[in-house]
């Protein structure tokens, strides 16, 4: 072993003078701060002879010297000064230092973080004897007593003595560190020689015993694995073992896997892929984690991570394959990118959705405005009434957007689902046509579900509709009723799902089925398989909006020339909670005697004067704010005023809809509150459950259907209008 070379420690004047009268740093500066060649002969003398040789110490050395008055002060400034690099060698230590620590219980919290730092405990004769100061301290190799008053030379003699042997300790201490660190590092290499004689022992002892009996090829591990394992020799391909997962695998009993590769049924889809992996392992590259899919005994198809080493058995190459099955979870991966993917489209059709319905109802509004003058030319009339047709279809079609998005305004009450059913049946067989068969079968006491009962209706009918197009040449459709209960693993599958029963509505048609990609995106907006003219795309995309608006979801199963089957799940209501259906108020004589003030707040410009010019026309005082500010301050001027508001769910200027509709409602409780929108991401639909007594009006409307709402809410009959275009 090679002894490390002498450590040379730079020496180190930081000396920490701890003491409450500072007259005695002053004289330690003088004593310690200026070099005096005489003294510094003498000291050398006396080191000499105090060590055996000669320890020269250099002439023009002068002690750093740094001050605390107290005992916690000194601990600190040992603490900083360690922490910067720079330690103190030494301190002198004043015994008494009232109030705080005196000079031993200082010591004794310094040793505790820097037990080598020298101290001199400077007293009286009256104060501590070294008996005392050896009990209380415990270590009397790094301290020493200067007597009060002190001598200069003697001072100077135990600063130079103590910092050189502060210095020489170090250097001690950081030799004996590199003599452990060499004796551990050989140790260490000593250990790991015979821990590697050890293993070749125990490798050639287990070699051999595998050699002896081939059943001890496998460890428990590789049969109780959940992984599905393979031994495969790796020239002939053919299964040399095999653990039990693998069986659940492939499908095959033991006895088959073993020949699995001449099986009438091919395990791997892609027949390159066990060539691939060989000649990949041929060459050196790691097998980990690789995509690959294999066809079980009943020919279903699983996605599979496979992962492949190379190994000698009774010196023949063979091939570990280990499959983890992710079919699940690539399953639930790809449905959550499509909840994903839905929910994007969703806001984008939302939006959009938004938008459309206020410029819808400006077009429809003025339209009916211009139609009700009763124009002389007949072409004028026809093209307002096409005009207005054609909103009218539009308008239809944003709200099947805002379903689909969860956007639409509904209204939750206790619902019995095979009422709703059975309400549509009659309606069911006179749109389907008499060449497809309805069956219904509905499990008595139902559950009640706490939903919407017209978005219930929608889905009831576009399920239908979808299943009639499905069966052109006749079919049969079924509709049933049941409870089921939702678990974990559903829970799993279906991302947002709580556990617990639900009620759910199956669809079942014997139609023409669809595949695995037009499954993957029929409940995209716009998305159809039927001809060009034939179908907006929107049916399928409002039953799943609807479903996850209502807290539930939607399965499908679908095979071409076998038929879909669509499950819809409702989450059960809260029995101590049903709701009444929705009632219009009872209608009150009209008060003519007084004209009626409303207060509008839109901020759409052309929008809000159609409402006003609409308003005004049928005798109303209208007043117009462009926000729910402007709204307030109009309010404020009028002295409340005002007999009604309308406004605009999504509102700008700091106060939103529900927030000035509380403010004026608290100031004059019966004013009567109508909210439109075309749709609205503010509002909660418990919010609006609150307060039945409030209308809500859908974008895009006419005049008649604006000023119906408007009489409902005043509790006035609805003021005669002509009948502008059929709404058939």
């Amino acid at each position: 072993m090679n002894l490390p070379s002498p450590i040379i420690e730079p020496f180190n004047n930081r000396i920490l003078i701890i003491d409450d009268n500072p007259a005695i740093h002053d004289d330690f500066r003088k004593v310690l701060g200026t070099a005096d060649h005489a003294r510094l002969k003498a000291i050398e003398e006396d080191e000499a002879a105090l060590f055996g040789h000669e320890i020269r110490v250099p002439r023009h050395i002068e002690f750093d010297i740094h001050s605390a008055f107290q005992g916690a002060e000194g601990l600190e400034k040992v603490r900083e000064a360690a922490a910067a690099g720079q330690p103190f060698a030494m301190a002198f230590v004043d015994v008494r230092m009232p109030p705080g620590w005196d000079g031993i219980e200082t010591i004794l919290h310094i040793w505790k973080e820097f037990p080598h730092l020298q101290m001199v405990i400077c007293t009286a004769y009256s104060d501590y004897s070294w008996d005392q100061i050896a009990e209380a301290v415990g270590v009397t190799d790094s301290i020493l007593i200067l007597k009060k008053p002190f001598d200069s030379v003697e001072a100077l003699q135990i600063a130079h003595t103590l910092t050189r042997k502060w210095q020489l300790s170090q250097a001690a201490r950081r030799q004996m560190a590199e003599l452990d660190r060499l004796v551990h590092e050989r140790t260490a290499e000593l250990r790991l020689t015979n821990e590697e004689l050890h293993r070749q022992v125990v490798e050639r002892t287990a070699a051999e015993e595998a050699l002896r009996n081939s059943e001890e090829r496998f460890s428990k591990a590789f049969r109780s694995s959940p992984l599905a394992m393979s031994i495969q020799h790796l020239g002939t391909g053919v299964s040399v073992d095999h653990n039990h997962s693998y069986e659940e695998l492939a499908g095959y009993p033991r006895a088959e896997a073993v020949a699995i590769n001449g099986a009438a049924v091919p395990f791997w889809v892609n027949a390159h892929a066990p060539e691939e992996i060989r000649r990949d392992l041929a060459r050196g590259a790691t097998v980990r984690a690789r995509p690959a899919e294999v066809r079980t005994r009943s020919g279903a198809i699983r996605s599979v991570l496979v992962s492949a080493e190379q190994f000698s058995l009774a010196n023949e190459p063979h091939l570990l394959l280990i499959f983890e099955d992710i079919t699940e979870r690539a399953q639930l991966e790809e449905q959550l990118r499509q909840s994903h993917k839905m929910e994007a489209v969703g806001q984008l059709a939302a939006g959009i959705a938004h938008d459309f319905n206020n410029l819808l109802t400006v077009i429809l509004g003025n339209a009916s405005i211009q139609l009700s003058k009763d124009p002389a030319d007949e072409c004028l009339a026809s093209s307002l009434r096409h005009i207005i047709q054609a909103s009218e279809r539009a308008g239809l079609l944003t709200g099947q957007l805002l379903a689909y998005s969860r956007k639409q305004i509904i209204r939750r009450q206790s619902l019995d689902l095979n009422e709703g059913v059975e309400e549509n049946l009659a309606l069911l067989r006179r749109l389907i046509g008499e060449h497809i068969s309805i069956e219904a079968e509905l499990t008595p006491s139902l559950p009640a579900i706490h939903a919407d009962a017209t978005s219930v209706n929608q889905i009831v009918m576009n399920l239908a509709i979808n299943a009639r197009d499905a069966m052109p040449n006749g079919g049969e459709l079924s509709l049933r009723t049941h409870v089921k209960n939702a678990g974990e693993a559903l829970v799993a599958h279906y991302p947002g799902v709580r556990a617990g029963p639900f009620v759910c509505l199956t669809v079942q048609d014997s139609g023409c089925g669809m595949d695995a990609e037009t499954l993957g995106r029929i409940f995209e907006p716009f998305f159809t398989t039927k001809e060009q003219g034939k179908g907006t795309g929107m049916g399928l995309a409002t039953v799943y909006g609807i479903a996850q608006q209502h807290n539930g979801w939607v399965e499908v199963e679908s095979e071409p020339g076998n038929g879909t089957t669509f499950r819809v799940y409702f989450p059960l209501g809260d029995e101590s909670a049903t709701l009444d259906p929705l009632r219009s108020p009872e209608l009150l004589p009209s008060r003519a005697s007084k004209q009626i003030v409303i207060l509008i707040a839109e901020d759409e410009p052309m929008l809000r004067e159609f409402v006003q010019t609409a308003l005004e026309s049928l005798g109303y005082c209208v007043l117009s704010a462009a926000d729910g500010r402007e709204a307030l301050a109009i309010w404020e001027k009028v002295n409340g005023e005002v007999d009604l508001l309308l406004t605009d769910l999504v509102m700008p200027g700091g106060v939103s809809s529900w927030q000035l509709a509380r403010r004026l409602t608290a100031a004059k409780p019966d004013l009567k509150v109508i909210f439109t929108s075309g749709y609205s991401a503010e509002l909660m639909t418990q919010e609006f459950e609150d307060c039945p007594e409030h209308q809500f009006l859908a974008k895009p409307f006419l005049t008649e259907k604006l000023a119906r709402t408007v009489a409902i809410a005043l509790g006035q009959e609805s003021p005669p209008l002509p009948d502008l275009v059929s709404h058939d």
